[in-house]
């Protein structure tokens, strides 16, 4: 193994995939992927369909993406408030592909990225790809939710530090910044001038009516601040694969030549589809969030009075497994075997405590299918 992947676990995902496909059993409850059965927008789907005949949506270029989509981008990410230039911008193969460009364009080797604690392996794993060293801050369950704790924050900033990369709605946690962990964010990266990578993919995706805070909203941060998209979560397009990048004038051709010599292009076929539903506005997203919510509210009630963290937002809530006596990969076992329930253990998603917990995901199973599932749960770890 070449030297820069042995700090990169595997997460784990993939084989609790693997394994629920295999078992081919109805039954079998999906909860190990971010998935979901809710369609996309239906003119996306119809604009998909059409460009297959598209000559022009079959091609590389341009490599920055359409200029149909880039407007769209900008109109997205301005929110109504604020003009941003469709130029300064780019179109990825997926929001995490944006990720790894904007890494690789922004990180010298050994400068340190600040991530929050639970996160996605995926995202720590782009990090030391890149050449970086994650640090993290930690995230603490209360009964209301996932909270940052703003000293682990701070304390996490040191002088190697480059990058603040922050989630909202996080995953795996559902955690959502508030106002007050948003201005700590800007405080550093205004202090320590820093770097502000903020992961949208899932920022429209919040329950019970808790406000969206806009990143580039917060003093002197426009110039400090790059936004990476995707049309993944929100739109419900996973497999189109298709992102976005909005970063400082300064930093976009850098990472437009990263881009090139990594994906090249995005999909072409995709991209006029990504573009009418981001067109489309909330209302189609609003739909979408408020079946997640009442799947989120079945399975919590399914497990009253197990030690589960309620999300705020999100496609995924944890549970603490160990309080119950189970690490998180003998549990997610014992739940995948006994209750037929495919679950995510979070071991290596960020520090060893996240190996007390296994990860369930709301988004792919309606309402009448979760039916019963509390008493699988505790068959299988009580």
């Amino acid at each position: 193994m070449v030297s820069r992947l042995q700090d990169v676990p595997g997460i784990g995902v993939d084989r609790m995939g693997d394994a629920a496909d295999s078992a081919a059993d109805p039954e079998l409850l999906r909860l190990e992927n971010l998935d979901t059965d809710l369609r996309p927008h239906p003119a996306a789907l119809a604009a998909t369909r059409a460009a297959i005949d598209d000559d022009d949506a079959n091609s590389y270029l341009p490599f920055p993406g359409h200029e149909r989509l880039r407007r769209a981008v900008a109109t997205h990410v301005g929110r109504g408030s604020r003009e941003i230039d469709w130029r300064q911008m780019l179109i990825t193969a997926g929001g995490l592909n944006g990720i790894l460009n904007v890494l690789l364009a922004t990180l010298e080797p050994g400068d340190e990225v600040v991530l929050t604690d639970p996160v996605y392996a995926g995202l720590l794993n782009r990090v030391r790809v890149a050449g970086g060293a994650p640090r993290l801050a930690r995230l603490e369950p209360t009964a209301a939710g996932w909270k940052l704790d703003l000293d682990s924050l701070r304390a996490a900033v040191n002088a190697r530090t480059r990058v603040l990369l922050m989630m909202s709605p996080s995953m795996p946690s559902g955690s959502v910044l508030d106002r007050e962990a948003w201005d700590a964010v800007a405080d550093l990266c205004r202090d320590h001038d820093l770097l502000l990578v903020v992961d949208t993919a899932m920022e429209r995706i919040v329950f019970d009516g808790l406000e969206v805070i806009d990143p580039l909203s917060l003093d002197g941060m426009v110039d400090r601040t790059i936004i990476v998209g995707s049309a993944s979560k929100e739109l419900r397009m996973i497999g189109w694969r298709v992102g976005w990048v909005v970063a400082p004038a300064t930093l976009v051709d850098d990472i437009g030549l990263v881009g090139i010599s990594n994906v090249v292009c995005q999909v072409g076929i995709a991209q006029t589809a990504v573009a009418i539903a981001l067109e489309a506005g909330d209302a189609d997203v609003a739909a979408a969030t408020a079946e997640w919510q009442r799947r989120r509210d079945v399975i919590l009630a399914e497990l009253d009075g197990l030690p589960v963290i309620p999300p705020r937002g999100g496609w995924s809530m944890l549970l603490d497994v160990r309080s119950l006596g189970h690490s998180a990969d003998e549990a997610s076992e014992r739940l995948f075997r006994v209750g037929r329930i495919a679950a995510t253990p979070m071991t290596n998603w960020g520090s060893d405590r996240a190996g007390d917990y296994v990860r369930f995901v709301f988004a792919n199973e309606p309402c009448e299918r979760l039916d019963g599932f509390g008493d699988r749960v505790r068959a299988s770890l009580t």
